[in-house]
């Protein structure tokens, strides 16, 4: 006789399994830790190298300016006398804090309208998506410099540019995923015992977007890391004095012979932090996705 098992404890030994593979594959993936460990070093940096910085990033010091890296300047100072060590640790702290706001709200706006089109169906699916497909065919740098530029140069209005431009892809995500599991069983007794719809949405729905709402939203802060130094770096984003990766690259382009660590340092850190981004959404998306995780157990078995 096979013993007999409660459907809960079913369920429980099925979820401790899926967590068992989720977490040998965290520690078999290589780009995960490699991009998680970079991209905490990066957090890290912006939160505790301004407390121990001994130079001000705004500080100007003539008589030290165009120094190459030594003991006292480890990246040199700029145009100015500024130390560019420095106001490379307080760019990061702007630049990840632009990029953290931005995406969070193109994912809040995204996965909001993504659910209602989704969910909803008729004639406001095809409304909603007329407008997302409208959004899309703009490319995004342009129309976010066009709004920048309508709004005026700051990082406020570069949040907002950057924000209109981003969650037209969350809400055909979420749409898509919301359409493969609104007419499941799950949901269809749930909808037939009378649940109201922001509870099914809530409960039902928002699980199963989780996942690929995550992975896309880490692969987007390295987008729009770049996309906010690219802004700075025309004028429309952070102004001088102010330390941020884009201006920096702006202000030092003039130097690019006699001081080339002035464009070559910010430029480094922005593709180390854009790549940092790209590997942890990788790896996150291996992780996360379930048929790659059967796939991977099954070629090893």
């Amino acid at each position: 006789m096979w013993p007999r098992l409660h459907p809960s404890s079913l369920l429980e030994r099925g979820r401790t399994l899926v967590d068992s593979q989720r977490g040998r594959a965290i520690r078999r993936n290589p780009h995960l830790r490699l991009g998680g460990g970079i991209v905490c070093l990066l957090a890290i940096v912006s939160i505790v190298g301004p407390v121990i910085t001994p130079y001000d990033p705004s500080a100007q010091a003539l008589e030290a300016r165009l120094q190459g890296p030594s003991v006292a300047h480890p990246l040199g100072t700029d145009a100015l006398g500024r130390d560019v060590a420095t106001r490379l640790v307080y760019g990061a702290r702007i630049s990840l804090a632009l990029a953290l706001v931005a995406t969070t709200v193109r994912l809040v706006i995204g996965t909001t309208i993504g659910l209602i089109a989704g969910y909803g169906g008729g004639v406001v699916d095809a409304i909603v998506m007329r407008v997302v497909d409208i959004q899309l065919a703009f490319p995004g740098l342009v129309l976010a410099l066009v709004i920048a530029g309508v709004l005026g140069p700051s990082l406020t209005n570069v949040i907002i540019a950057l924000s209109v431009v981003g969650w037209a892809t969350y809400a055909r995500v979420v749409r898509g995923s919301v359409l493969s599991v609104k007419d499941r069983a799950y949901v269809e007794s749930a909808r037939l015992y009378g649940t109201p719809r922001r509870r099914i949405a809530r409960r039902h729905l928002l699980p199963t977007i989780l996942n690929p709402v995550l992975v896309l939203a880490t692969l987007n802060l390295g987008t729009v890391v770049l996309a906010a130094a690219g802004l700075s770096f025309l004028g429309l984003g952070a102004q001088p004095p102010t330390a941020e990766w884009g201006t920096m690259i702006a202000d030092g382009r003039t130097y690019l012979r006699s001081a080339p660590w002035l464009i070559t340092v910010p430029g480094v850190a922005i593709a180390v932090t854009v790549i940092a981004f790209n590997l942890l959404g990788d790896g996150l998306r291996d992780v996360l996705d379930p048929d790659h995780l059967e796939d991977r157990e099954r070629r090893r078995t």
